[in-house]
């Protein structure tokens, strides 16, 4: 069954983007939303990670799980996706942190 598909992307090559509009429509720069199976939906998150370069990608899609959605992420990020007990938070990855750690 079809459901509602998101992608977000940042800095991806434009050979990236051209294949997502194939299926999903841009709604606004690198905002793609359609509805396509679960198996499109498969092939569509394999070609982004595949290609993402220096850039970055988060996929969302429904689920049956609490929050009615699941989310995955590729290339380097500041925010990470962290299961809690079912629920899914996200963490920030800091530099600055990191460096007050070593002080």
């Amino acid at each position: 069954m079809a459901s509602m598909t998101v992608v977000a992307t940042t800095a991806v090559p434009d050979h990236l983007r051209g294949a997502l509009t194939r299926w999903l429509l841009e709604v606004t720069p690198e905002l793609y939303v359609g509805t396509v199976s679960a198996r499109v939906r498969e092939e569509l998150w394999t070609s982004v990670t595949a290609c993402v370069g220096n850039g970055t990608a988060v996929l969302v899609y429904p689920v049956d799980n609490e929050q009615g959605f699941e989310l995955r992420t590729a290339g380097e990020q500041r925010r990470s996706p962290l299961d809690f007990d079912g629920l899914t938070l996200i963490t920030f990855r800091g530099e600055g942190q990191a460096n007050a750690k070593r002080s």
